[in-house]
């Protein structure tokens, strides 16, 4: 991968610090940064413990078979609104 340039604002103290911590780890500054960066993009990638649980969820075979069996009832361009119109018309004989 190709290195490019890029120009950091910051204080004189972040720089030192920057400076002094890429010593201690005998990295470069540029490399430190890309480390930090790196961590942080994979932070967020970081999988919902919660997210994965519910993956791994089994569903019951009984609520499987449940799958599509409106399907065909109501026409697909049909949404709630029309569906709620059309229960409501027919109870109150509208």
């Amino acid at each position: 991968m190709e290195n490019t340039k890029l120009t950091l604002s910051v204080d004189k103290d972040t720089i030192q610090l920057a400076k002094e911590i890429a010593a201690d780890d005998h990295i470069s500054v540029s490399k430190l940064f890309k480390t930090l960066i790196n961590e942080i993009a994979k932070k967020r990638k970081k999988k919902d413990p919660l997210l994965e649980k519910l993956k791994a969820y089994e569903i019951p075979d009984d609520i499987k078979s449940l799958t599509g069996v409106l399907k065909g009832k109501y026409p697909d361009d049909m949404d709630y609104k029309d569906m709620k119109y059309e229960y409501l018309k027919e109870k109150y004989d509208l």
